[in-house]
């Protein structure tokens, strides 16, 4: 039995020891922390599957540590320097944006999908920065950069890892030093992807091409991805023995309401009323779960209230802006938006990869700062991105209820476009998590009437299981379509600003 850290349960136990066997057998050994060169032609795939407190990040996190001390290599999707033909290489993955940067937060240097697929081309004369900063060259010589410039690089990298962001930090745009991107041609090594319920089958297909050995860590209760059919998650494909289940819910021990409700869920006999009178009972009990008569407008701009019905989504929003008198014709700094793509001609698919690797993938959670300094231009904070300020030709589009179309405040011809973020689709909240929750219960309930099942299961527990264990520290069980008033206005100054924000391609870079 493989030595392991005495917080580990027994399944956990077992689900290390069979992974770390599966990494002896590609020639990484973490009992001896050794490292063989890569042998071709093998293919690992496996699967952590446990729903929410049964450790998987837990174990995600203590693999990351033991695969670096034995020498693998991280991999960031930054850059990467010099390939060595017997390096081993690491790279530890997440569906979106603010998936990855909750791993970050736990000390895990994981990336998007997307930063992985498509990487950065960089200038030659701005790469030597890069290799300094990533321990593979000497301090250089930069016409045009002082010493206080480099050394303000240098300290942003040593807090955050990134290159764009460190180069940013020396006072450079994007556009200085990253030339275009482009896709990975060269297979990498081990990859684990977290989030792994959000892959669809093209997702996991294009990682199973870049990566011999992947784990994948999962929920099985979660939604099912809009593009599976109905089939399930990615990991049901695989065979029995390469599913590893965590059943113990460990974050139980500290008495968690939150967690108590999802599990509760579990019970084929509970109905929609007495899932509610279980919230109710533990709103008195703990503040960690309230039961709210109304919607509180104050947690909208930076937490979405979660909802089912795209008609209650855009009601939510409409009620958002009225209320913060926001005008027609324009956005206030601190509107929540979603990115719903980007809109680009297939001609220009550089810029579109280029929009996509600074973070602006569909679904990615961003904030309005006001008007970039080209017209159509926006400048974005890009939550949990790793360099998340930044300026983008833009599309935005706001909804109204009962009305087809979306009304249109400003736009550039062509670039990534956004729904308001007030209020989102538990769907599409898949991945994320806040501190503190709102979900629309009114919503869960039409769906408890209308007795819909999805992959074998009543959809309105799968949606309210998905909603509440998206609350990282508070539940607001709101239970009345009304608003609050808001307490302060909108504003900006609680997101950390960057050195210099990166201005990406427009209209008039095509």
């Amino acid at each position: 039995m493989t030595e392991i850290p005495l917080t580990y349960s027994p399944d956990q136990a077992e689900a290390h020891d069979r992974i770390a066997e599966e990494l002896r057998g590609v020639g990484v050994d973490l009992d001896q922390v050794t490292l063989a060169p890569p042998t071709e032609g093998t293919q690992t795939a496996l699967a952590v599957i446990g729903k929410a407190g049964s450790g998987k990040t837990l174990l995600l996190a203590a693999l990351y540590r033991e695969l670096k001390e034995a020498g693998v290599e991280i991999v960031s999707g930054d850059y990467e320097g010099r390939k060595r033909r017997d390096r081993r290489s690491l790279a530890i993955l997440a569906p979106t944006n603010k998936a990855a940067s909750v791993l970050r937060t736990r000390g895990v240097p994981a990336t998007t999908i997307h930063r992985i697929l498509y990487t950065p081309v960089y200038h030659p004369e701005y790469e030597k920065i890069a290799e300094w900063l990533a321990g593979q060259g000497d301090r250089p010589e930069i016409e045009g950069l002082t010493d206080q410039a480099l050394d303000r690089a240098l300290a942003f990298y040593q807090g955050n890892s990134s290159i764009p962001g460190a180069l940013a930090a020396a006072g450079l745009r994007g556009s200085d030093f990253i030339t275009g991107w482009k896709r990975r041609e060269e297979p990498l090594d081990i990859g684990l992807v977290d989030e792994a319920s959000m892959l669809d089958a093209q997702q996991f297909e294009d990682l199973q091409e870049i990566f011999p050995t992947l784990l994948l860590f999962g929920d099985p209760a979660q939604l099912p991805p809009v593009k599976s059919g109905g089939e399930g998650m990615v990991f049901d494909t695989l065979p029995a023995p390469a599913r590893l289940e965590l059943s113990r819910v460990h974050r139980q021990d500290a008495d968690n309401p939150i967690l108590d409700l999802a599990h509760a869920l579990a019970d084929p006999a509970l109905e929609f009323h007495d899932f509610e009178q279980m919230i109710a009972e533990a709103a008195r009990r703990d503040d960690r779960v309230r039961w709210s008569e109304r919607v509180e407008v104050d947690l909208m701009a930076r937490s979405p209230v979660l909802v089912w019905r795209n008609a209650t989504r855009i009601r939510l929003i409409h009620a958002f802006r009225a209320v913060h008198d926001a005008p027609e014709t324009a956005l206030l700094a601190g509107e929540p938006l979603i990115c719903d793509g980007i809109e680009l001609p297939l001609k220009h698919r550089r810029k579109r990869l280029d929009l996509e690797a600074r973070g602006l993938i569909k679904g990615a959670q961003v904030v309005y700062l006001g008007p970039g300094k080209r017209p159509g231009f926006s400048r974005l904070h890009v939550i949990g991105a790793e360099s998340p300020q930044l300026s983008a030709a833009s599309i935005v589009k706001i909804e109204k209820p009962g009305e087809e179309e979306p009304f249109i405040p400003f736009a550039a011809n062509m670039g990534a476009t956004f729904l308001h973020g007030a209020a989102v689709t538990i769907h599409k909240a898949q991945g994320s998590q806040w501190r503190d929750v709102q979900v629309f219960a009114p919503d869960i309930y039409a769906a408890a009437r209308m007795g819909r099942s999805e992959a074998g299961q009543p959809l309105w527990k799968r949606l309210a299981y998905v909603a509440i264990t998206r609350a990282e520290e508070r539940l607001h069980w709101v239970v009345r379509n009304r608003l609050s008033k808001p307490r302060t206005a909108l504003g900006v100054d609680d997101l950390h600003a960057a050195p210099a924000p990166l201005e990406l391609a427009g209209e008039d870079d095509l």
